[in-house]
């Protein structure tokens, strides 16, 4: 999943480097997002991938289901 996020993310033309946008959380990264996810169950992985491959076959906009993760990371870490 590390890689296909991450390919998914450049090819898309971020770097996995680049900060995601949520109010009041400075410095969080594509990169610290795709750590999260890796970490999570097999069959939630499996889902995040599948909704992913959804949105670009539509040419849907990626990052907005990635902000939606983000905002998820946070809320589950506490912050």
């Amino acid at each position: 999943m590390t890689r296909y996020l991450t390919t998914l993310i450049t090819e898309k033309g971020r770097d996995v480097e680049d900060t995601i946008n949520i109010d009041g959380h400075i410095g969080l990264t594509y990169k610290m997002l795709i750590d999260f996810i890796a970490g999570m169950p097999d069959s939630m992985i499996k889902d995040i991938r599948k909704m992913l491959v959804k949105i670009d076959f539509l040419n849907g906009d990626v990052f907005h289901y990635l902000t939606y993760l983000a905002k998820g990371m946070v809320k589950s870490l506490g912050h």
